[in-house]
């Protein structure tokens, strides 16, 4: 069979369309944390600093493999994966509104509790939907499938990133909160209708074998050191970019954009970018194999960073907002598309939930913490420099790749 079959079978399957609406779900209520929230607190007159230590709001992500195990032993009235998903979703739906409740100024901390209750919801939702991903695609499918997941991911963040801000210059924030929030319905849509996948089955016996069995498996595959140097380098991957991009909507509030022009010209001119990258980041993959594809887009990823420098430099001009965000987002998507096949592929499909936590929590740790310090090292730097620091931060990410993906040990999609 071709690779052109292959490709032509992995994309046009209904596991692809599920894809569609897990990548959405599950960006939805991040990038209402990390774009919609600071930028209804910087809108509101919070300073930089305030809105950079919001990101510790995320600890949820950092630390969810600690209650993945519940999700791999208990089984609600839905099924272990439709239950879950569904009393996360819910929650999400229920949470999100609160924000529109509260003022930036008088109940900050308030807000800050509330956001890491969604975060934890959020999280939680992330757990179940990596699990019923990894069960619901072949092994042949995981690049496509994770890239597909990735773009719709990134498309949710055209809501908060987007037409939320759209609706902040005309709605009160009350009702752009309300609306933001409806949107996780056609996730909890899609978990009414989906079926349990066969190997969510196979639950354990115990709660001390669903935490024990997956940490074991996963060191004894290949020893110590090469599990250190696995969870090493998912930390540091994505380490520069996430940096770089934790306060990009107050940067191009400072950089003089108005909410709209920001709406309008620096979220949708990402979309296509980011679908073009993704897509072609999975397609790539099944002739490249996991290991070349996270050195090729992983160096296109590290220079996107460089272009937010430029637009330190420039100012206030829409035609490079618009190219600078669209080379981000290509090589982003690209990125990720790699990064996320890499995490699934390490997963064994038995220890789903517990070890994608694992490493996905490893990899919202610069999210969290070094994230936090952003508003302090644009204080400190200037945006300018900022952006070179987070270069720089991605190298390691990078050096890593000789031990952990070797570009002629290449591990193929077959």
């Amino acid at each position: 069979m071709t690779n052109k079959t292959n490709i032509r079978e992995v994309l046009l399957n209904k596991r692809m369309l599920i894809c569609i609406f897990t990548g959405f779900s599950s960006g939805l209520p991040l990038y209402i944390l990390t774009s919609l929230v600071p930028a209804w607190l910087r809108s509101e007159g919070v300073d930089l600093k305030a809105i950079g230590l919001f990101a510790l709001i995320q600890l949820p992500f950092t630390w969810k493999f600690l209650w993945a195990p519940l999700f791999d032993r208990y089984s609600p009235p839905l099924g272990r994966r439709r239950g879950w998903l569904f009393i996360s979703q819910t929650a999400l739906l229920l949470s999100i509104p609160a924000f529109g409740l509260l003022h930036p100024n008088l109940d900050l901390w308030t807000i800050a509790y509330l956001a890491v209750l969604v975060a934890f919801f959020s999280a939680s939702q992330d757990i179940v939907l990596d699990a019923y991903r990894r069960e619901l695609l072949l092994d042949q499918e995981l690049g496509l499938g994770n890239s597909v997941h990735v773009n719709a991911y990134k498309i949710a963040g055209l809501i908060p990133g987007s037409l939320s801000l759209i609706l902040a210059d005309h709605l009160p924030w009350s009702s752009v909160f309300i609306i933001t929030a409806l949107f996780m319905l056609p996730g909890i849509v899609m978990t009414l209708f989906v079926s349990e996948p066969a190997l969510a089955n196979n639950t354990p016996k115990t709660l001390r074998a669903a935490v024990v069995e997956p940490f074991k498996e996963f060191i004894g595959r290949n020893g110590l050191k090469s599990a250190a140097l696995v969870l090493a380098f998912i930390f540091f991957y994505k380490l520069g970019d996430s940096m770089a991009t934790a306060l990009a909507t107050p940067f191009y509030l400072d950089m003089g954009f108005s909410k709209t022009e920001i709406g309008l010209i620096a979220k949708n001119a990402g979309l296509w970018p980011s679908v073009i990258g993704g897509l072609l980041g999975g397609i790539w993959m099944v002739r490249l194999g996991i290991n070349r594809a996270l050195w090729l887009f992983g160096a296109i990823q590290m220079l996107a960073i460089l272009g937010f420098a430029w637009l330190a430099t420039v100012g206030h001009s829409l035609p490079w907002l618009a190219v600078v965000i669209g080379t981000e987002a290509l090589g982003v998507g690209l990125g990720t598309a790699a990064f996320v096949a890499f995490i699934a592929h390490t997963t064994h499909p038995l220890y789903t939930a517990t070890q994608f936590a694992l490493f996905t929590s490893l990899a919202a740790v610069p999210r969290t913490f070094a994230n936090a310090a952003t508003g302090y090292l644009v204080e400190w730097f200037g945006w300018m420099s900022f952006f070179l620091f987070c270069f720089v931060i991605a190298i390691p990410g990078m050096l890593l790749l000789f031990k952990v993906a070797p570009w002629n040990d290449e591990e193929r999609i077959q």
